[in-house]
């Protein structure tokens, strides 16, 4: 169920605006099942240019009810709905700002017709609401008004449900109204994150990793990760309670970790990689893969023998380069020697580590 509206307001500093119309119809996907219009006294000025737009003034509003008058109206209208408007922010702000001052927590899910239009109407000239249903044919009166422009967002909801033919991309632009709580939630998470090239694992709260993602840097690459809209980056989100990681220091490293821890954990929102493995032999049987470490002064390394990738380790190269003996007690072993094969062979295939040392 759907409460497609639209709200004038009297303009002014943000936060500070006051409503002086409310259009509101609910719909169920298929027909206007309810509806609510009214002028609303904001008990302030409206300023001049709004006046313009509008051609609402002060007069007209003067017995008008006041927003705590109709609150449980809108309340009652737009209940187990999500909220429809064409750039759904602003009207569920402003709402959401009258409940506030009443001391209300006003909740609704909201779809916005702007992001829906830019993704199932593609390459038009302008999303404004005159202008688009004006190049696609759906007629308006009263612009700038409340219910006229209501309507004409009634009608264009409509040819967007249509055109969303297996509804993935309504469902997944619908905006959970606990948002800011995991915005939270989410900040808190991203504050002790390094900017260095790394793995990280996320975590739900039984512990279980459920994702792991790589990059140059890690507190980036898991903002990115919380700012994708697909319905399984929803849920990542959604299940994250924790974050662990890894710093790599180079780039061989990370794809290495990356795509072994993949294969140890199976996290279940990773898709799967390097479904076909590697046959061929090294170049050479016994050689050592020296690149850059985690900081300064530390080298990493890989350990080739027999032409199988032991491990891997970080460590002062300088000391410890011709000891084989002791390289192989420090290195973390890696069970899957054919994928570690095959991940190392495409990596020197077209790019270079620091040194190669054979033995």
């Amino acid at each position: 169920m759907y409460a497609i509206l639209d709200i004038e307001t009297t303009g002014g500093k943000y936060n500070e605006e006051g409503i002086t119309e409310i259009a509101i119809y609910k719909f169920d996907g298929h027909k206007v099942v309810d509806q609510f219009i009214t002028l609303v006294n904001p008990e302030k000025e409206i300023q001049p240019f709004v006046v313009n737009l509008t051609g609402i003034n002060n007069a007209m509003l003067k017995n008008a009810p006041k927003f705590y008058e109709i609150a449980k109206r809108i309340i009652e209208i737009t209940e187990d709905c999500s909220i429809v408007a064409h750039n759904a922010n602003f009207d569920y702000r402003i709402l959401k700002t009258e409940y506030d001052r009443l001391g209300f927590d006003f909740k609704r899910n909201t779809l916005c017709t702007v992001e829906l239009s830019r993704k199932l109407i593609p390459d038009q000239n302008s999303y404004s609401l005159g202008k688009l249903c004006k190049a696609i044919g759906i007629p308006m009166s009263d612009r700038h008004r409340a219910n006229g422009d209501a309507l004409a967002t009634v009608q264009l909801f409509k040819l967007l449900l249509e055109k969303d033919s297996d509804k993935t991309i309504i469902e997944s632009s619908t905006k959970l109204y606990d948002s800011a709580r995991t915005a939270e939630k989410l900040t808190k998470l991203l504050e002790p994150l390094p900017t260095e090239m790394g793995v990280f694992y996320l975590h739900k709260d039984s512990g279980d990793v459920i994702f792991i993602g790589k990059g140059n840097n890690i507190k980036n690459e898991v903002t990115i990760q919380f700012l994708k809209t697909s319905k399984r980056s929803k849920k990542i989100q959604e299940r994250t309670i924790s974050i662990s990681y890894e710093s790599t220091g180079n780039e061989l490293i990370t794809s290495l970790k990356y795509y072994l821890e993949l294969e140890i954990n199976r996290p279940k929102y990773n898709l799967r990689n390097y479904k076909k493995l590697s046959t061929e032999s090294f170049n050479h049987e016994n050689f050592i893969l020296v690149d850059k470490g985690r900081t300064l002064g530390e080298h990493s390394i890989i350990l080739i023998e027999n032409d199988t990738v032991l491990g891997y380790a970080f460590t002062n190269l300088a000391f410890h380069e011709d000891k084989i003996d002791l390289l192989k007690s420090i290195i973390t072993p890696i069970e899957n020697k054919a994928l570690a094969k095959t991940i190392v062979k495409n990596y020197l295939r077209t790019k270079k580590v620091l040194k190669i040392t054979r033995y």
